[in-house]
């Protein structure tokens, strides 16, 4: 007689009656649905024209993507194949299977209003006092783009290849003319041949174009800051009387430069540095977390590669949202955020800036930890102010709460989630879908928040 358990497939097992009883008490399921329902989606709702067969409710497609991202299943093939497969999938969708082309179709067309939908999310958890938000700490994260590296065409390199491709064009055409053909190789194409090189022309003077609209841009920027130079200089030395010291600041030179680049598959895209070492096809994604209960305020996305431009942005978003979501007290950043600008910024929204100006050594005298610097002069400057609050004990303890906040974040969005590349292309794409995955890890973290 066998000791093991009995393989019994051809036993027929039931469900039990109701989707209520399929899923456990404190499930992720039940937590996002829950939330999901109590939300307003009029506005996704009224959308729907009410001709033809019914369609499935917003509440339930928004619920079966929050979960999905929740659970590291981004795909909408893949989720619909879920509503099979997973109990938590049935019964997020009341064993209901919306197809994929549904999904991918409301996710497509209500990306904008998911912002809204964040916004509620985070008044549900501050009316829960899940968080109050008084102190928040930003960050960023290079994400890749749903592009190689490898298609990215830099302008000089076009150039070369422009020429290369025009002389191949006129050989080909030189062997067309010939009546007989003896010299063609065999199985060649001569129409399928020039048509390539036709394309390729195209797609490469299509990507001049592009490449010189962005370095007319930059030109118009560096031109500005250029004068703004100029006029610094020159007002400094009516001052002091004397000419500067120094070769004043060269002008910008107008027109692409040989390495600048763009990719074919997403344009928007850019080649950044990335962790470890070496550069990727990426975007910046940008988080605004609060440190008490590691909810995240405000997503944003930019192509930028340098932190330094960002606090703005963050703090127009931060003015726009509702009364009962006031402004945190304390804003927290590492270096690459650090400008007097960003200072300045931060104390006329009247929010404390705690931005580190430079790298701490790692292991600092035990006496620094302790030492409480004296309180700085009334004429002092925004960032000597903020220099002073770095050095105090509270200070360095409240600084000290970014590691713990951010990173901690887009670890879990990163390596729990699954979550390292953006499925869709385009700016304005991928920032609909980091905010859905902010969205999803909002809803993951409050299920553990309500639990402690």
């Amino acid at each position: 007689m066998s000791h093991f358990r009995p393989i019994l497939r051809d036993v027929d097992f039931l469900l039990p009656p109701s989707v209520q009883d399929w899923l456990p008490e404190g499930h992720l399921a039940r937590d996002v649905v829950e939330v999901v329902e109590g939300l307003d989606l009029s506005e996704l709702e009224r959308a729907y024209a009410g001709r033809g067969s019914p369609p499935y409710h917003p509440a339930t497609l928004l619920s079966l993507l929050i979960y999905g991202y929740a659970t590291g299943c981004f795909s909408s093939r893949k989720i619909e194949r879920a509503t099979y497969d997973s109990l938590a999938f049935r019964f997020i969708a009341a064993n209901s299977h919306p197809d994929h082309d549904t999904l991918a179709t409301f996710r497509q067309r209500f990306a904008q209003e998911f912002e809204a939908v964040f916004v509620q999310v985070l008044q549900v958890a501050r009316e829960n006092q899940l968080s109050r938000f008084g102190t928040v700490s930003l960050d960023g994260t290079k994400i890749h783009a749903n592009a190689s590296r490898h298609s990215a065409l830099s302008y000089g390199h076009a150039e070369a290849l422009e020429v290369q491709l025009k002389a191949e064009v006129q050989e080909l055409l030189a062997l067309a003319e010939a009546a007989d053909g003896a010299n063609l190789p065999d199985g060649m194409s001569l129409p399928e041949e020039l048509k390539r090189r036709e394309d390729r022309l195209a797609a490469i003077a299509a990507a001049k174009v592009k490449i010189e609209a962005r370095a007319a841009e930059r030109f118009t920027r560096e031109q500005a800051g250029h004068e703004a130079k100029l006029a610094a200089r020159a007002a400094k030395a009516t001052a002091s009387g004397r000419k500067p010291s120094g070769k004043p600041p060269a002008p910008p030179t107008p027109g692409p430069r040989p390495n600048d680049q763009i990719n074919l598959t997403d344009e928007e895209s850019r080649i950044m540095p990335v962790a470890g070492g070496g550069f990727e096809q990426c975007y910046n994604a940008q988080a605004l977390v609060d440190t008490a209960s590691l909810l995240v305020v405000i997503p944003q996305v930019t192509q930028a590669t340098n932190d330094k431009q960002q606090i703005a942005p963050m703090l127009e978003r931060l003015a726009a949202l509702p009364e009962d979501l006031p402004p945190p007290k304390q804003l927290t950043a590492d270096t690459g955020f650090f400008s007097e600008a960003n200072v300045v910024a931060c104390e006329s929204a009247s929010i404390e800036p705690l931005i580190a100006i430079q790298r701490d050594e790692h292991h600092p005298h035990w006496s620094e930890r302790f030492a409480n610097p004296p309180a700085p002069p009334p004429e002092a400057t925004p960032v000597e102010r903020m220099v002073h609050r770095l050095r105090t004990p509270k200070g360095r303890a409240t600084y000290a709460l970014r590691k713990q906040t951010v990173e901690p974040v887009f670890g879990i969005i990163k390596s729990v989630m699954g979550f390292r590349q953006f499925l869709t292309r385009g700016l304005d794409n991928v920032r609909n879908e980091w905010n859905l995955v902010c969205l999803a890890w909002n809803l993951k973290r409050m299920a553990v928040l309500r639990l402690q």
